[in-house]
Order: structure tokens, then sequence, then C-alpha cells
């Protein structure tokens, strides 16, 4: 399989994965689909990925911002970066609509931060954070 199929497989993957989240909010099956299957295949790719193309330069390549773009100029390595976006961003929407059923916050006001994190990541948690300050009147409700 190539990489540029495997990235095609997992934004569909990560398509679904949303479309659960936001849509699907009362199927007892969410959490088992979204986590117990889309988010642990994308670790699977992901780490096969990594140890595919692993060397030792990997390991040196983090400490600047040249060795990380660098890194990227490997097709694996690019995809498994953008995998790694998608599973993370998977798991802040996961941990949304987690903490706003804990914090009683309606599923419909989380809707514009679960779709600003599944396009822009950390600005929809961000956008999350304000909306439950505001409806708790305690930003930091859970810490």
């Amino acid at each position: 399989m190539t990489p540029d199929q495997i990235f095609s497989i997992c934004n569909t993957m990560a398509l679904v994965g949303w479309i659960i989240l936001v849509f699907l909010k009362f199927w007892k099956q969410r959490d088992k689909y979204v986590f117990g299957i889309i988010i642990v295949l994308f670790a699977i790719i992901y780490s096969w990925l990594i140890f595919s193309s692993f060397n030792k330069d990997i390991l040196t390549n983090f400490s600047t911002l040249t060795g990380v773009s660098q890194l990227f100029d490997n097709k694996n390595m690019l995809l498994a970066g953008w995998i790694h976006y998608l599973a993370f961003d998977l798991l802040a929407g996961i941990y949304i609509i987690k903490n706003a059923e804990k914090n009683n916050i309606n599923h419909w006001l989380t809707t514009p931060a679960l779709l600003l994190t599944f396009l822009f990541g950390p600005f929809g948690v961000l956008l999350y954070f304000i909306i439950r300050w505001i409806k708790t009147r305690n930003y930091l409700a859970d810490f």
C-alpha cells in the first residue's frame, strides 16, 4: 500500500470518527468505535510508519525546527506526522465530549468547538475551554 493510499484511508477513518463524535452523541458504542478502533488503528499505522522509516538521525532531528522539517522530507515520516495530528485531534474531541457531559454542557453547544478541533486542533480546544468557563463559571473546573 502506498503512502498516498494510507493517507486517504486514514483521512476517511478520521472523518468517520468526527461524524460519530458530533452526530451520534447518544450511541452507546460511540467511545468503543472512536477510541477502541479508530485511534488504536491510527496508533498501529503510526508505529509501523515510524519503525519502518527509523534511523539514528531521527533522534537528533527533534532539537531544531530545521531538523524536524528534514524529517518530513521522508514521505512516510510526513504521513506519520499527519496521522499523529489526526489521532490527537480525535482524542481532544473525545475529551471535549466527555468533559462536557461531566459538566452538564449541552452537546450542541460544544459542536463549534468540535468542528474547530477537527480543523484546527488546539483552537477548538480553546473554544471549548471558553464555553466551559462561561457555562460553569469555573475555568479550572477539572484541574
